[in-house]
């Protein structure tokens, strides 16, 4: 019994003695691993005589149940000093100024879109604002398009999905923002129905649409700014003259040329695809086509409560994404949408 005493003390000192966690695990090797002391004792009970195996091995347990309190004890006044010496040297200065975060930046598109609802507002157009989830009647039908045109194809249109797992060919993400047009005309024309003629509709629908598109220059998100503008006298000359003259203060250029080519669309009568040429920079001399514009088609006025043989109107739209990179020059529509701060931190 007094070698097992000397032996706790001896165990209990050595552990004492270890300032390191590594030198207090050959510590404990000494007395509780294969080779230890302690291990040895029990090996040999094996050696004793029946009597005194049971008594020995008793001790021998309360001796090793001893140590092993002493080895945790010291393993937490190990880790206890470790934390404390991190806690003294990773100290913080609470008086010392925030950090702070680095200046942000408005996104090159919100850029553009907020110059372009400025520059329309300057001649008396109104901004309005509509659901991006619309039905096929707003999106379509409302806009003259026929019931197999190629634009309600699933391959072009995003429907939604119900409830019941099936897909609604009613409901759907608007393509385009003239939906937004349709419920400005039958807002307006419910609100002076009592008149008996009207005051003109000068209204801009900026915001989100969704097509099944996706490469270099398409997303299956983008933006897009449709005009409208209703009145008795409305006419073709209004249409050049506004959009025109909106382009050349956009680019800040008035060297810079438009022309309006001949189209078709659903919506409007006659139709033109815009085009313009820059005199200066790479891309001087060349026509990109850059929005497409007419005059409200009957059937769409008569949709949205106006009389088509009492007034007249023009519609068009364009795409401030494309503006965005004509302006900028950037050459890829997907850096608008990556979060790449390398490329919005250019537009401070």
């Amino acid at each position: 019994m007094n070698n097992l005493d000397q032996l706790v003390i001896s165990a209990t000192a050595d552990f004492a003695a270890a300032t390191e966690p590594a030198k207090l695990e050959d510590a404990k090797a000494r007395y509780l691993g294969k080779e230890g002391s302690l291990t040895a004792l029990l090996k040999g009970l094996g050696k004793l005589p029946a009597e005194e195996r049971k008594s020995t091995g008793a001790a021998i347990n309360i001796a090793k149940e001893r140590i092993e309190s002493a080895l945790t004890t010291r393993r937490d006044a190990l880790k206890s000093a470790q934390l404390e010496a991190q806690l003294a040297t990773e100290a913080l200065d609470v008086t010392l100024p925030g950090r702070g975060l680095p200046r942000g930046s408005i996104h090159p598109v919100t850029i553009s879109l907020d110059r372009i609802e400025q520059l329309f507002r300057s001649i008396g157009f109104d901004v309005a604002d509509g659901p991006e989830i619309e039905t096929d009647w707003h999106n379509f039908t409302a806009l003259n398009t026929p019931e197999n045109h190629p634009a309600r194809s699933m391959h072009d249109t995003f429907y939604l999905q119900g409830a019941d797992g099936k897909v609604q060919d009613d409901v759907l993400l608007r393509t385009h923002t003239s939906p937004v047009q349709i419920r400005s005309m039958l807002a307006h024309t419910q609100r002076f129905q009592h008149l008996e003629t009207m005051p003109e509709l000068r209204v801009i629908c900026p915001g989100r649409v969704y097509r099944v598109d996706s490469d270099a220059t398409h997303s299956p998100m983008f933006h897009q700014v449709e005009g409208l503008w209703i009145g008795e006298s409305v006419s073709f000359a209004d249409l050049k003259g506004v959009v025109a003259d909106f382009l050349r203060r956009f680019f800040e250029s008035d060297d810079l040329k438009v022309r309006f080519r001949p189209s078709f669309f659903p919506f409007t009568e006659p139709s033109a695809e815009i085009d313009v040429a820059f005199m200066g920079g790479e891309l001087e001399g060349r026509w990109l086509e850059i929005a497409g514009c007419g005059m409200v088609h009957p059937n769409v006025l008569r949709f949205g409560g106006f009389d088509p043989e009492k007034y007249t109107g023009f519609a068009f739209g364009m795409g401030p994404d494309r503006l965005t990179m004509l302006r900028y020059g950037i050459n890829d529509l997907r850096l608008f949408f990556e979060g790449d701060l390398r490329f919005l931190t250019q537009f401070h």
